[in-house]
């Protein structure tokens, strides 16, 4: 089987696929850095509708997610976003938890498995 790349650069690839497997590295906001919650958790998740449909899956083939949040206490503010977006009847395993991420301005990083 081969593997392929999405949006690699050296050091990293935004996605691999692999199979019928898709793995997405760590998303953070890009134009919302510094901003809310709410509008950096908004920004990745569609980020990660981006990145999904590129490696031809969406976000009903979700199997699981990891959120670190680098304050547990913007819980319920990026739960109000997630409920808006996940699919009630497709909802991935998913575990959230608190973390210092690689700068201050991140509030929140995403990754993600699906499947194709």
């Amino acid at each position: 089987m081969t593997i392929e790349r999405i949006e690699s650069n050296a050091r990293m690839s935004q996605a691999i696929v692999h199979g019928d497997t898709i793995w997405l590295s760590g998303q953070v906001a890009k134009s919302a850095v510094g901003g809310s919650v709410t509008e950096q958790t908004t920004e990745i998740l569609a980020g990660i509708d981006a990145l999904l449909a590129t490696a031809g899956s969406d976000r009903t083939k979700l199997l699981s997610l990891t959120i670190w949040l680098s304050d547990m206490d913007t819980f319920t503010e990026m739960n109000m976003v997630w409920d808006g977006w996940v699919s009630p009847d497709a909802a991935p395993a998913r575990a959230t938890v608190e973390a210092r991420l690689a700068a201050p301005a991140y509030k929140v990083e995403i990754a993600a498995v699906a499947a194709r």
